[in-house]
């Protein structure tokens, strides 16, 4: 299970972020927001590299903001091959996704709490997110679905809701098949 969710992972969150980017020029063609060098700052701090004042490198802004979108792709994909599946699966994964995003901004210094951005900006980065999430979910969930049904979906299958008297699938039909 967890070749297939790296490769798979890897592939959902590249397109994720693809079309969050498509989907951020677009905004940002209508809105004029200037681009966000956040992503390079950040990478910048985390790995020592020399920080530039004003506009950063293009190839250090893509490589921090393509290369989050594919790593936390496998985690969608992983959440994907265990049975969840879909579009809440998908609403679960934006929140990890803003979360993964503010940990790396705040704890390197470069970004500050959502509640203090101007509500325009928090409005347009949850959308940007949710964008990449449903998107990296969607394509997670369809190469997941070519393996069949996750161990989670099975077990639910043995008896429809919650129940505390359905034992849990037997060991060997809980991994991978």
């Amino acid at each position: 299970m967890i070749k297939r969710a790296l490769w798979q992972g890897l592939i959902a969150g590249t397109a994720g972020g693809a079309v969050m980017t498509l989907g951020e020029k677009l905004e940002q063609a209508i809105t004029e927001r200037p681009d966000s060098h956040v992503p390079a700052r950040v990478l910048q701090r985390l790995t020592g590299m020399p920080e530039h004042p004003g506009n950063q490198p293009l190839p250090v802004n893509w490589a921090m903001h393509f290369g989050q979108a594919a790593l936390l792709g496998v985690l969608r994909s992983i959440m994907a091959q265990a049975g969840l599946r879909g579009p809440v699966a998908s609403a679960k994964f934006t929140v990890i996704r803003l979360t993964n995003d503010q940990i790396l901004e705040n704890a390197t210094g470069v970004g500050a709490p959502p509640p203090t951005w101007p509500r325009r900006e928090l409005v347009i980065g949850v959308l940007h997110k949710a964008v990449y999430a449903f998107t990296t979910g969607a394509v997670a969930d369809a190469l997941a679905a070519r393996g069949g049904p996750g161990p989670g979906q099975r077990h639910a299958a043995l008896r429809p809701g919650r129940h505390a008297d359905v034992a849990p699938l037997p060991r060997k039909n809980a991994y991978g098949r």
